[in-house]
């Protein structure tokens, strides 16, 4: 357990920052440092707790962002520009706020007196369009140049790159999570899962792009969380690379509106649309170092975390507050 410590989170307003914020907050000073652009903070019952505080900044602000992180015991770094159509619509925004931000992430937390740890967050998207059962070592791939869509990809692992860098040049304590395909209660944005769940509870219609047969491994937030927990304050994890994902929930896109129609006893109906754009065809991860080394095993099944999901946006229907967000 992560106690007495100062937690410094980039991108700590959002989906999975916010998450990891809330299982810190009683036990350790947080500071969340966001420009708010998604915001599922506001709407959490810890947002006004006397252990948090809120820095509206980004991540491309080095000054204001050094002086933010002064003080910092484990730097946690969610910041990033992401989803399939924000990346498409702003590929140089992508490039420069991955890039540049993680740039000056790095840089800032390797200038503190001490840092126990800086987690930062990558993605599954490096292994390309097709990863199956993809292990950290496998080679990583970048799609053609000028497809906006691996604007993403290049920029995550490019921040892999220079996190690796200073551990090994400067000896700052740094380790990389790769997530593949999180989804759960409170996610703002894009993603399929919380896009399908919100359309069942109201009976809509659910939207597949493309003929739904694209496969995806998919990971609770919950779980995400606790390989983050593990990242941050395990020995093992310094230095290292982690792919982190269930890869027991296995499914198409197809099966999976099919699961959440069925799993919410919905009346939704499926409906197809074209796909615009280049997509990852397969990816599932292979999980067994942060088994071996972390102790990490995923534990909510694909079903119970779509009830859960669906709990959360129900409430949030019912609530005028939540509705607004």
């Amino acid at each position: 357990m992560i106690e007495g410590k100062k937690i410094f989170i980039t991108g700590g307003a959002g989906f999975i920052g916010s998450t990891l914020t809330g299982r810190l907050i009683e036990n350790n000073e947080v500071v969340v440092f966001d420009n708010l652009a998604r915001d599922s903070l506001k709407d959490k019952e810890f947002a006004g707790h006397k252990n948090l505080k809120l820095v509206k900044g980004d991540i491309l602000e080095l000054e204001s962002l050094t002086r933010a992180m002064q003080g910092a015991d484990i730097i946690v770094h969610c910041a990033a520009v992401a989803g399939i159509n924000t990346v498409i619509k702003s590929p140089t925004t992508t490039m420069h706020v991955n890039m540049i931000g993680s740039a000056n992430v790095l840089s800032a937390a390797s200038k503190l007196n001490r840092v126990d740890r800086v987690v930062c967050f990558s993605t599954s998207e490096v292994f390309g369009q097709q990863a199956f059962r993809s292990m950290e070592t496998d080679l990583t791939v970048m799609g053609a140049v000028g497809e906006a869509r691996w604007t993403y990809a290049v920029s995550k692992l490019a921040e892999e790159h220079l996190a690796v860098a200073y551990y090994k040049e400067k000896w700052l304590p740094t380790t990389v999570v790769r997530p593949f395909n999180v989804y759960g209660p409170g996610q703002v944005g894009e993603g399929a899962i919380h896009k399908f769940v919100k359309q069942a509870v109201s009976n809509g219609t659910i939207e597949i792009h493309g003929d739904g047969s694209q496969i995806r491994a998919w990971c609770f937030v919950d779980d995400m969380v606790d390989a983050v927990l593990l990242c941050m304050g395990h020995p093992e994890a310094v230095g290292q690379s982690f792919n982190i994902g269930n890869a027991r929930d296995v499914i198409t896109i197809y099966g999976l509106a099919n699961t959440v129609v069925r799993t919410l006893d919905s009346d939704s109906e499926i409906s197809f649309v074209p796909k615009t754009y280049v997509d990852v065809e397969l990816r599932v991860p292979v999980v067994e170092k942060a088994s071996e080394l972390l102790g990490f095993h995923a534990k909510v099944d694909l079903e119970e975390g779509i009830r859960r999901t669906a709990d959360y946006y129900r409430a949030e229907k019912a609530s005028p507050k939540l509705a607004s967000k």
